[in-house]
């Protein structure tokens, strides 16, 4: 089935999850979009993440994609299941896949969250890792300041580690937990001054690995696997600065996509 993949985001963060998508499946076409005009989500009232997230899904179902990806934390948790339910193909989000990863890594059962205002507030992980494993605990602390920082290209330096300790000072207060949620699709892009913040010994978990396999396996049950190899076919669209966009994706990708497009909604 030649037909692509769409991959939605509220800006440049679900590049962490298209990367791993690109890895596991290369003979897979994605279509990426990235609201960065109206970045961040997490700030944004339930139906304003409503309305956007469904104008970024009828842009790209003109693409006549064969299945959906949100690869946005805070739109997964409140649109997921409206998109399920009404779109004619598989669609998945990143949260549970984040949960069963965190699931497998914990040792001592009490795993953290770090996500957006409306991330945290919905308490999506919390029910999803509750699903799974009743007794586990679950610290959630929301980080308005990533989001912001990592759109702006601000991934690492004195800056981003000075908003890192800021935000996450709570949480390494009351340290419990041997296990992190990235519960934002941006935060992998400043994993490594997280990790520094908080100390070697903590696990952090990044969902894309996990949502990038189970995007594989809901291709093979569909029989919906792409069977020609691709040749950097991939396309990416911006509601936002290209300069910014370009930048960001040549960091993640280690080379500028050659496809990238700047759209209205």
């Amino acid at each position: 089935m030649e037909r692509p993949i769409g991959v939605i985001d509220s800006g440049v963060g679900g590049l962490t999850v298209a990367q791993e998508l690109m890895r596991q499946l290369p003979n897979e076409q994605l279509i990426y979009f990235g609201d960065t005009l109206r970045c961040p989500y997490g700030s944004r009232t339930k139906d304003e993440i409503i309305q956007f997230t469904w104008e970024m899904v009828h842009f790209l179902f003109e693409k006549n994609i064969k299945m959906l990806v949100i690869a946005c934390n805070t739109a997964t948790a409140y649109t997921l299941k409206s998109l399920q339910q009404q779109l004619p193909i598989p669609v998945i989000g990143v949260i549970k896949p984040g949960a069963r990863a965190a699931i497998k890594a914990t040792k001592n059962n009490v795993v953290g969250v770090i996500g957006t205002e409306a991330t945290v507030s919905s308490k999506a992980y919390e029910t999803a890792l509750k699903q799974i494993k009743p007794e586990i605990t679950v610290q959630s602390l929301a980080c308005p300041l990533f989001v912001p920082m990592v759109e702006k290209g601000i991934l690492s330096g004195e800056e981003a580690e000075r908003v890192v300790k800021h935000s996450l000072k709570s949480l390494i207060k009351d340290n419990r937990m041997d296990t992190l949620v990235l519960g934002c699709t941006h935060y992998p892009l400043l994993k490594e001054t997280i990790q520094s913040v908080i100390g070697d010994d903590l696990t952090i978990i990044s969902s894309s690995d996990e949502t990038a396999r189970e995007t594989s396996a809901i291709l093979e049950v569909h029989n919906l696997l792409a069977t020609k190899p691709r040749q950097n076919d991939h396309i990416f669209y911006t509601t936002g600065e290209l300069e910014i966009f370009r930048h960001i994706a040549k960091v993640i990708f280690n080379n500028t996509p050659k496809h990238i497009k700047k759209v209205k909604l």
